[in-house]
């Protein structure tokens, strides 16, 4: 990681990164670690969540399932017990499982908002009162692109997605007054290990990079960097923004 930039501002600082274990999420958890943050991460796997952990002394997690508000609302209580008050929030958690429209019945769709939205809403009302107590915070949510290229078979989810610019902008705005910072990060399609498994396929990837202006696929240590940064002190004035993490995609 020494080719990368180290923010200061973050040892020390403590971070709940939710769906924390794999994927983009397990990328964050590692970048606030090797920064000297401490951090408390929650999923549901608690094999990758016991493996992750190992890894690193600063690192700790609950198992969590976050469509269950008052068990993310323990979870957090927990985490503030062992390593203290968020001073960062990354609402990461989401699943992006292909549907068919026509198949989508009302509880699919209420179970596909609460796995990837509503979880994020009730997370910042967790920690936001300890933010304020303390004069600060900042606060990262993770979207997604794929609402933005039309992207079809699982409108559920690119509904979700599409919500969480709207939360970042208007949580930026009320909780702007007591200096706490709320962005978006929207990555593109991240080479991740579920997707590799799932969907990558040489003739999709193929594809998808002609509609990238970068010719390369993306690894998930990109959209950990453009995290850490907005965590960071480097980034006090950045709020009610999205920040593209997608190659140029088109």
């Amino acid at each position: 990681m020494s080719d990368f930039a180290i923010y200061p501002s973050l040892k020390g600082r403590v971070v709940y990164v939710s769906g924390g274990a794999s994927g983009i999420g397990a990328r964050i958890v590692k970048g606030f670690a090797e920064q000297g943050a401490q951090v408390g991460f929650l999923d549901l796997d608690a094999q990758a969540a016991e493996r992750l952990s190992a890894e690193y002394d600063n690192v700790t997690y609950e198992i969590c399932d976050l469509r269950d508000i008052n068990a993310l609302r323990d979870a957090m209580a927990n985490l503030k017990a062992r390593i203290g008050a968020a001073e960062v929030l990354v609402n990461n958690a989401a699943r992006d499982d292909r549907h068919n429209w026509q198949d989508v019945t009302p509880e699919y769709w209420d179970e596909r908002q609460a796995t990837n939205i509503r979880h994020m809403f009730f997370s910042i009302q967790a920690v936001a009162p300890d933010m304020i107590a303390a004069g600060g915070g900042a606060i990262i949510n993770m979207g997604s692109n794929s609402w933005f290229e039309a992207g079809g078979g699982f409108p559920a989810y690119t509904t979700a997605k599409a919500a969480v610019q709207g939360l970042t902008r208007t949580m930026a705005r009320d909780l702007g007054q007591h200096r706490i910072r709320v962005n978006a990060v929207i990555p593109g399609w991240i080479m991740t290990e579920r997707q590799k498994e799932l969907w990558v396929t040489p003739e999709a990837l193929d594809a998808h990079l002609t509609r990238q202006c970068l010719p390369d696929p993306i690894d998930p240590v990109y959209v950990a960097r453009m995290v850490l940064f907005l965590a960071s002190d480097d980034a006090a004035m950045c709020s009610a923004s999205s920040y593209m993490v997608e190659g140029g995609s088109i």
